[in-house]
């Protein structure tokens, strides 16, 4: 089954959780950990760095194959590092699928008053947090008093914070400058603000924490301040599972995440394939209508085969990036000019390409195929178009086998033939109709 992470805020612990994951209904194995310092865990004084390895330990030993993490304030720092080193390949984080952050803490330094920073220092300064205090840190962090027992629960988790965890936060962690690590990250994140937050609302949130995702949409939860899991716990959990829900529905197979996270795979060919597992970045090309053209071509060369608009869009993405497979026919436009000549006579000779019945789309195709197609009035005449068409073909069909899911449905593994180490495993039996144990991917799961 699939597991759901899910990552604290200063002074809280795993019971932030309850009344969210109980809303959550059956969306994975919902594990909520006390991050070190809070809650049951012993008092510790672990900057940033320690902190991600911590939670590599906690996902390692879980062994996910498809997992989520969920982080609020703090617990949003570790969440995004976290999601940078499953891009950069680290093991313990293969099968990343989603992220959520709730009035997440940015990679960047955290906007804070150095007033309140002090005094929220100073309240340990006799090694525990008083109850008073603990009560005015939990009260100026809600749009309104939480109900009881709630609001008891609340200032108890923060009266039982260690002293070292909770000032190494302030004191250090909150203002490491991760930015650069970051970097942009391809894992679908919903970025959750609360309405009435201060220095992580809803301008902190697309300031600080959107330009580190590439595919990602910020929501703000209306009556809600910081303590979101607290406070809006039934609106928190519609939105965690709105969004990994269908994150979790386009996972990897649990075999082939389990062959991805081995030692027979290099941590740059993790990264090579978690990229391109993920959603394109947008392409600046196509036209829409020449989008909606393509995505009809590869529906109708690979029916059933693939996401026609996945895979427009990635051969969108693949123009823009201005890197293609090194090669066209000289009497054949540059590659973006040359796919937007042939989308549009391609359009213009079946009238209408996208909206044909697959009859026609075929019959226009074959027309193509043969010479025989009138492009009279399009960018590119029968023969252009022919060559145009096999230049599509193979392109679509490039796309399409790199995808490691296609690897998955056709059960390649040439890519886990060796590991990061001097040693490369590579194959053993070569023979005919013979598959060594770790082929066996469903015994992977």
């Amino acid at each position: 089954m699939a597991q759901v992470y899910f990552l604290h805020a200063l002074g809280a612990s795993a019971r932030e959780w309850d009344e969210v994951i109980t809303g959550l209904g059956d969306l994975g194995d919902c594990v909520a950990l006390d991050l070190p310092g809070f809650g049951d865990s012993a008092d510790a004084d672990l900057d940033v760095a320690g902190l991600v390895d911590w939670f590599a330990a906690q996902v390692s030993a879980g062994q996910p194959q498809s997992w989520a993490v969920i982080g609020h304030s703090m617990g949003g720092k570790i969440a995004t590092l976290a999601a940078a080193r499953a891009r950069d390949g680290d093991l313990d984080f293969a099968g990343l699928a989603a992220v959520v952050l709730l009035a997440a803490s940015p990679p960047a330094p955290e906007p804070m008053a150095e007033e309140r920073r002090a005094e929220m220092i100073g309240w340990f300064a006799d090694g525990r947090i008083g109850a008073d205090e603990a009560a005015m840190f939990v009260d100026a962090n809600t749009a309104r008093r939480l109900p009881e027992p709630l609001r008891a629960q609340a200032i108890a988790d923060v009266e039982r914070s260690g002293r070292r965890a909770w000032t190494g936060w302030l004191e250090r962690d909150s203002r490491e400058d991760w930015q650069a690590s970051a970097g942009m990250l391809s894992v679908p994140a919903l970025i959750v603000a609360g309405g009435e937050d201060g220095d992580l609302g809803k301008d902190a949130q697309r300031r600080l924490n959107l330009p580190h995702y590439r595919d990602a949409r910020v929501e703000v939860v209306a009556g809600a301040a910081h303590l979101l899991p607290y406070e809006q716990p039934a609106a928190v959990a519609a939105l965690i599972r709105d969004h990994v829900t269908p994150a979790f529905a386009r996972a990897l197979p649990a075999p082939f995440v389990a062959l991805l996270a081995s030692d027979r795979v290099s941590r740059r060919t993790r990264a090579v394939l978690t990229e391109r597992h993920a959603a394109p970045p947008p392409g600046k090309v196509l036209s829409p209508r020449q989008r909606a053209v393509l995505a009809g071509l590869v529906e109708t060369v690979l029916p059933g085969a693939a996401d026609p608009v996945d895979l427009a869009a990635r051969i969108d993405a693949m123009l823009t990036s201005g890197i293609g497979d090194g090669w066209r026919s000289a009497e054949l436009p540059a590659d973006a000019e040359g796919w937007t000549s042939g989308l549009d006579t391609l359009d213009r000779l079946a009238g209408g390409f996208a909206d044909a019945a697959p009859a026609d789309r075929e019959r226009c195709l074959r027309s193509i195929a043969d010479g025989t197609g009138d492009t009279k009035g399009g960018d590119l005449d029968p023969r252009q178009m022919r060559l145009w068409f096999a230049e599509a073909r193979a392109e679509i069909a490039r796309q399409w086998m790199a995808l490691p899911a296609t690897m998955a449905r056709i059960g390649y593994d040439g890519f886990a033939v060796g590991g990061d180490g001097p040693h490369k495993q590579g194959y053993r039996l070569t023979a005919a109709d013979t598959i060594e144990d770790w082929q066996r991917l469903e015994a992977r799961a």
